[in-house]
């Protein structure tokens, strides 16, 4: 299952899997290596180095799933919808088939009555980010969620660790996601430059693009050219200049 793209926009193979599998292997292997490596003082600033990576990495991670609902990640349909599944349960227990529908609605009706992601009745951030939390939290991801800590436990993690460096990262990239995938390009008013699609832009800068939320703040070139992968939305900037 996934969104329409644009056929001139898919990914060749295999850079789409082997992008995906980066991702996911850099994620899984720097926070195994942060739960089980030797102890690191939090007033170390390379302590917090490590998590704002772990968060980076994170965002990364829902994005390869975000670019699984658009068929971006492999031609073949199977390992396309393997790749999101997997990739949406490792950042946060999240239902891959209930964010394809949920996305879909959004695509069709950016900021319109049919969003799930707009919140009509505010536009400041964390009334909206409320919202929008208590909309894509169901009661299966709390449960899947609370599984994933005790086998952390179990496995001998301290919780300290499970809460530093799994958890905090975590929510932090929800927040990002949020910030550059949400509120800040859809919030209204509406303004000329984000006709037709109700969605603003970050000014070009590739690498603070990258590094800020894997090009999701090129949000005006995602909605123009949704079968465009994160990886290539700089050539959509590039081509609307």
């Amino acid at each position: 299952m996934a969104l329409p793209s644009h056929p001139r926009h898919m990914p060749p193979d295999p850079w789409g899997i082997v992008l995906a599998l980066t991702v996911l292997g850099a994620w899984g292997g720097h926070l195994a290596w942060l739960l089980a490596g030797p102890a690191r003082p939090w007033d170390s600033p390379l302590t917090w180095l490590h998590v704002l990576l772990q968060m980076w990495l994170s965002t990364g991670l829902f994005i390869t799933g975000h670019d699984a609902m658009h068929g971006t990640v492999s031609l073949h349909r199977r390992v396309n919808a393997a790749v999101g599944t997997v990739a949406c349960f490792l950042f946060a227990g999240l239902s891959y088939r209930r964010l394809v529908v949920n996305h879909r609605a959004h695509h069709a009706d950016p900021t319109g009555e049919h969003d799930p992601d707009f919140a009509t009745r505010t536009q400041a951030f964390w009334p909206w980010f409320g919202t929008f939390m208590v909309r894509y939290t169901t009661w299966p991801q709390l449960l899947v969620m609370a599984l994933k800590f005790n086998a952390l436990l179990l496995l001998g993690v301290s919780q300290a660790r499970i809460l530093g460096f799994w958890v905090l990262p975590s929510v932090l990239a929800t927040v990002q996601l949020f910030y550059f995938g949400t509120w800040r390009p859809h919030r209204r008013p509406d303004t000329e430059a984000m006709a037709p699609h109700h969605a603003r832009t970050l000014p070009r800068n590739h690498l603070w693009a990258l590094l800020s939320c894997f090009f999701f703040g090129y949000h005006w070139e995602h909605h123009e050219s949704p079968g465009t992968p994160w990886w290539r939305l700089w050539r959509v900037k590039d081509a609307r200049l």
